[in-house]
């Protein structure tokens, strides 16, 4: 028991809702709290139906756990409804009182914005709404009446918890290269992305956290502008298999190999304890629903072991396939 951060290595992508459903399910987590925005989409699998949540935490797939939002996320409210009514967690989810709340005036600023643009932004309006937010103009959930029966203390239900031995899982979106501090600027999102700001937004203390699980995709993907170390054609990315549209908004990820330098500084920054991998099984196709580590090929198995060579932090999670239960766990 104890809590643990889930935090993404490039620019997201890496398969953060995959772990988490997983994590949800096979250690009976408590209290999941989501942090960051409506700009990152989670995809989870589960009982043959696809989910690309915006806003409910991706632990929904277990029915004993307490959904929170915690205070230093935004909140798109139509968003969130429609997510709940989907997922069917009205009665399990909270929203912290100092949320943010995008507006559609944040959306069409976002979408109007040539400099935004350029960047390639989603369009959500999360920029122009953590603008308002650092003007101390914007509104917050607590202003809003239709949030009144979700509004919670976030920050308190989950130091309770930990303090109470029950197991949280705080959820980071995006990834550490979008990070506003460490990413690759100005090519990045408006926040840190980084386990610790997830840990700031979620009003948990960095000696209550046990373990800090990065998440690596066996390649990588990007949307939007900026750089991307080798860079793929999409003609390439195609025949691969690696070509991806974003779960969200349905953009193409241009894409990449899998990059150990970028992957150790990812483990540097978010003070990994440990790591996971995801879709080993696009770039191995060989090693297809596997639950254990003998089944993999031994490619497979040597690029496994060159991250954790790179990184210095164990794999304990592999991803084989796109359901919830297609993992590896070594822990």
């Amino acid at each position: 028991m104890g809590c643990t951060v889930v935090v993404g290595a490039f620019w997201g992508d890496e398969g953060k809702g995959k772990i988490i459903s997983y994590l949800a399910l096979k250690d009976k987590i408590d209290v999941c709290v989501r942090t960051g925005s409506v700009n990152a989409a989670h995809t989870i699998i589960h009982k043959d139906k696809k989910y690309a949540l915006h806003m409910v935490p991706s632990a929904f797939v277990n029915e004993q756990s307490r959904l929170l939002i915690g205070a230093g996320a935004n909140v798109h409210v139509p968003q969130l409804f429609k997510e709940i009514e989907e997922t069917g967690v009205k009665n399990r989810i909270g929203v912290d009182y100092q949320c943010s709340i995008i507006k559609e005036k944040h959306s069409q600023i976002d979408r109007e914005s040539a400099h935004l643009k350029g960047i390639g932004t989603t369009g959500w309006g999360v920029g122009p709404a953590q603008e308002d937010r650092v003007k101390r103009v914007g509104k917050l959930a607590r202003d809003i009446p239709e949030l009144e029966p979700y509004l919670t203390d976030v920050a308190l239900e989950t130091n309770v918890a930990i303090d109470a031995g029950k197991n949280v899982l705080l959820e980071g979106t995006q990834g550490l290269m979008l990070s506003l501090f460490f990413g690759t600027y100005p090519y990045v999102t408006s926040r840190d992305t980084s386990a610790s700001a997830i840990c700031a937004e979620a009003g948990v203390g960095p000696t209550k956290v046990n373990r800090v699980v990065v998440v690596y995709k066996a390649f990588i993907t990007r949307v939007g502008a900026g750089i991307l170390p080798g860079e793929l054609t999409k003609e390439e990315a195609i025949k691969r298999g690696w070509f991806e549209t974003a779960a969200g908004t349905g953009r193409e990820r241009r894409s990449a190999p899998f990059n150990f330098d970028l992957a150790k500084r990812a483990a540097m920054i978010n003070g990994a304890t440990e790591a996971a991998i995801t879709k080993l099984d696009v770039v191995f196709p060989e090693s297809k629903s596997a639950r254990t580590f003998d089944e993999l090929s031994s490619d497979a198995k040597e690029f496994v072991a060159k991250v954790e060579a790179a990184t210095g932090v164990p794999v304990t999670i592999i991803g084989t396939g796109p359901a919830v239960f297609d993992i590896i766990d070594r822990r």
